[in-house]
């Protein structure tokens, strides 16, 4: 029996007070470290640093801004691509799917969706320091409180979700296909809303749209390596639904895993509406390795089987931005349990299509 319910709305703590300063010390061990701040919804942070870190081998100490990029960062696989070594840099919540940002020795940071404040060293696993950051943090406006959603895995299964119904299921294909017809990813998510709002939520949650072609990823990578940047844009393979290649590619990857290794989906734009608002489907995977293409006897990468993990990783990357309305779980009458992708590997799921709304 389906259970028909809405996602019941809980408030997380509330924001620390305007005019609170706290003194924290971030060491060089590449840990995060808890604030103790709160940021409410639109809050601003005053954050100042002081101090150094010595790096074996570094000709010289990194301050909070950091050391400046050089060819060996190409190597190096760091938190924020974009900051020097040894930076300081921060983020809100979860540190799976919150997206640092650098601060540097005098920042001014507004907070977005919110959530707890924690600080790092922008620094790869294997670096080795000495010394520590000195950081003072004054809240400047508190933001409002946010309401949190039901977490992941207590999500309702409901029988409708917006406008989507049974009837509209009908209308979506239980899987993608390749060139060849050959069917291949199943379809795990959709999206309600538009298509400036879309955007904004996956870049919010880290996801980075993939170059199209070989030839974009050569002129992408090239610009990349030039700036001293790690290329995490690596292109995937087009698939097709509704008779099309998909709108958008996003991965979610951490430089030079990323050949072998990455969180990917691909986003179809539907071919009808839903009670006014732009409908996404999408399909999502985890590659995690290499495998026979049984096509044609080549290299192809190798998924996650059970692919509702990596449902759920886009649920709460999403979730954690803040951008969300509301989240529940569609039961298709043909859902889908069991398949091989267009390659010949296999995967399972538990059938269910998570149908995400996004804030206007």
């Amino acid at each position: 029996m389906l259970l028909l319910a809405m996602s019941v709305a809980l408030f997380a703590e509330s924001p620390t007070s305007k005019g609170t300063i706290k003194d924290v010390a971030v060491s060089a061990d590449g840990k995060w470290v808890d604030a103790g701040v709160d940021a409410g919804v639109r809050a601003r942070l005053k954050i100042t640093a002081t101090g150094s870190i010595q790096y074996d081998g570094a000709p010289q100490a990194a301050g909070p801004d950091g050391l400046a990029r050089g060819w060996k960062d190409l190597l190096r696989i760091l938190p924020l691509n974009s900051a020097g070594r040894g930076a300081l840099i921060g983020r809100f919540g979860k540190e799976d799917f919150s997206q640092p940002f650098a601060i540097g020795a005098d920042r001014e940071i507004p907070s977005g969706a919110g959530g707890r404040l924690y600080l790092s060293v922008n620094q790869s696993s294997a670096d080795t320091g000495v010394g520590n950051f000195s950081v003072r943090i004054e809240v400047l406006d508190a933001g409002q409180s946010a309401a949190q959603t039901t977490p992941f895995d207590q999500l309702p299964l409901t029988q409708t979700f917006s406008g989507i119904n049974a009837g509209t299921l009908t209308r979506i294909p239980r899987r993608v296909s390749d060139s060849q017809g050959n069917a291949g990813d199943m379809v795990n998510f959709l999206v309600l809303g538009s298509e400036q709002n879309l955007r904004k939520a996956f870049e919010a949650a880290g996801w980075v749209e993939v170059d199209r072609t070989n030839r974009d990823a050569f002129v992408h990578g090239l610009i990349a390596t030039l700036s001293k940047e790690s290329y995490v844009e690596v292109p995937m393979s087009v698939l097709y639904l509704f008779g099309r290649p998909q709108d958008y590619g996003l991965a979610h990857a951490v430089p030079f895993a990323v050949v072998a290794e990455r969180h990917h989906l691909r986003i179809w734009k539907a071919p009808f509406d839903v009670d006014g608002q732009t409908l996404w489907v999408g399909a999502a995977t985890h590659d995690v390795g290499f495998d026979k293409d049984n096509r044609n006897g080549g290299i192809t990468h190798k998924i996650d089987p059970d692919v509702d993990q990596e449902r759920k990783f886009v649920g709460e990357s999403l979730d954690a931005t803040g951008l969300l309305a509301r989240m529940a779980f569609l039961m298709p009458a043909d859902a889908l349990r069991d398949a091989r992708t267009a390659t010949g590997g296999s995967f399972h799921s538990d059938g269910r299509i998570l149908a995400i709304l996004l804030a206007p």
